[in-house]
């Protein structure tokens, strides 16, 4: 599984020039599923995704979480995360995990996200999406598991 994290000012999402999700302050994640994820990997992910401390304190310290400061989350499928560009000029995506089984993991993640963070908004699997952020920071992490 894999996930790019970005603390957001705000952040939404279209299909079709339609808005289907947003946020506030808060993160944005990018999530992947890979072959053999499973839900235990999920609910590991949401809970470090909830709980990482990116964001600044009144001492200017990143020392608080996205659940502490209230934020909210925004969460769009991304299976090219899993696109190994090591040979050649095309992606791979064989370490992808299947669309069924990814879409399962997928709503399983925000469902589990969900139980720490109290908005959470989405995309639409598998649609073709556009993405609009502003990367407060900018603070981009990458989380794997």
């Amino acid at each position: 599984m894999r996930v790019v994290l970005q603390r957001v000012s705000s952040a939404s999402v279209s299909v079709d020039s339609v808005l289907v999700g947003s946020s506030n302050r808060g993160i944005l994640i990018l999530f992947g599923a890979g072959e053999g994820d499973t839900e235990a990997d999920c609910l590991w992910m949401a809970e470090k995704c909830a709980n990482l401390r990116i964001f600044e304190d009144e001492s200017g310290k990143m020392n608080l979480s996205t659940k502490e400061i209230g934020g909210d989350a925004l969460v769009v499928s991304q299976f090219t995360l899993y696109g190994d560009c090591s040979k050649g000029r095309r992606p791979s995506f064989s370490a992808a995990e299947k669309p069924d089984r990814a879409n399962e993991l997928y709503l399983f993640f925000v469902n589990a996200l969900k139980t720490h963070i109290d908005r959470v908004e989405t995309g639409i699997f598998q649609a073709m999406m556009q993405v609009s952020l502003v990367n407060d920071g900018p603070v981009t992490l990458i989380l794997e598991r």
